[in-house]
């Protein structure tokens, strides 16, 4: 089973996100801060990591970041709302960070699970 770890500090989403995946048979971490995912990618060792954009205190780009130096192969999907102003580019930003995949928030489910599958290269 594909471990899929989702960072999000909005609870809602996190919480929809993984009802999402968990019927599609994914196993879920979650975590509401950068930092905490950043711990549970270290424990967890997920296949894919789909991470939040704008949280508070560390921001999703700078998670993306510190997650390919973790592991440089790391396939991580970014997702955005878009939020405060200023963030209208969050996600070709997050494309050029090292995401591989962006979602503009709302997504519908086949969306999301359209996009994990890339990301696990068809698997």
């Amino acid at each position: 089973m594909k471990t899929i770890l989702v960072i999000d500090d909005e609870p809602f989403m996190l919480e929809l996100v993984r009802k999402i995946l968990e019927a599609a048979h994914y196993q879920v971490v979650t975590a509401t801060s950068a930092d905490s995912g950043l711990d549970a990618y270290r424990r967890a060792k997920p296949d894919v990591v789909i991470t939040d954009l704008i949280m508070p205190e560390k921001d999703g780009l700078e998670a993306i970041q510190e997650l390919l130096r973790l592991n440089p192969q790391a396939r991580v999907i970014a997702m955005s709302g878009g939020g405060r102003s200023g963030y209208a580019n969050a996600l070709p930003a997050a494309k050029a960070f090292g995401a591989i995949e962006t979602l503009r928030k709302p997504f519908p489910p086949d969306t999301l699970l359209a996009a994990v599958t890339r990301a696990l290269g068809g698997v």
